[in-house]
């Protein structure tokens, strides 16, 4: 996952209860080993920290030490198997139902294609690609109810 961090790139890359997090060259390994309203106890590199979070949509206001960030999830473009090759995952912006599905694996797309269409709250939700690529997978089908941020399909950029 790809997060906006005062301007900057966090990458947080899940492996387990552990992730990987990389801000430009720094890297650090956090284990999240307690979670409870709104309350993340943390072993941040060996050292124990606890971060207070509040969560809007994408929007995650994160306190640590007295200080708080403001974090918003990217597209998710994550890095793939070689250096031009990025996949990109599209998400639910909230739970709904899927009532479109306008391409399969393996259709080129373009920037602002409408892939799928999420019915929620009596309104018809877009999902529209953010660059060009290939869709390598779509995990829902028309009629299929989703969770809001549960991944809907994959565009691999070229």
């Amino acid at each position: 996952m790809k997060i906006n961090f005062e301007n900057a790139a966090l990458d947080l890359v899940p492996s387990g209860k552990n992730y990987s997090v990389t801000m430009g060259e720094r890297s650090s390994f956090v284990e999240i080993t307690r979670s409870y309203n709104g309350k993340l106890d943390l072993l941040l590199d060996g050292q124990r920290v606890s971060a207070y979070v509040s969560s809007d949509g994408a929007k995650r206001w994160v306190t640590v030490n007295g200080r708080t960030m403001m974090l918003t999830k990217s597209s998710g473009i994550k890095r793939g198997g070689g250096k031009q090759h990025h996949t990109g995952e599209l998400m639910a912006p909230m739970p709904g139902q899927v009532r479109a599905v306008n391409v399969s694996a393996g259709d080129a797309v373009t920037k602002g294609q409408t892939l799928l269409v999420v019915e929620a709250m009596k309104m018809e939700i877009r999902i529209q690609t953010p660059m060009d690529g290939i869709v390598v997978e779509l995990m829902v089908k028309v009629g299929q109810t989703v969770e809001r941020e549960q991944i809907l399909a994959k565009v691999e950029v070229i």
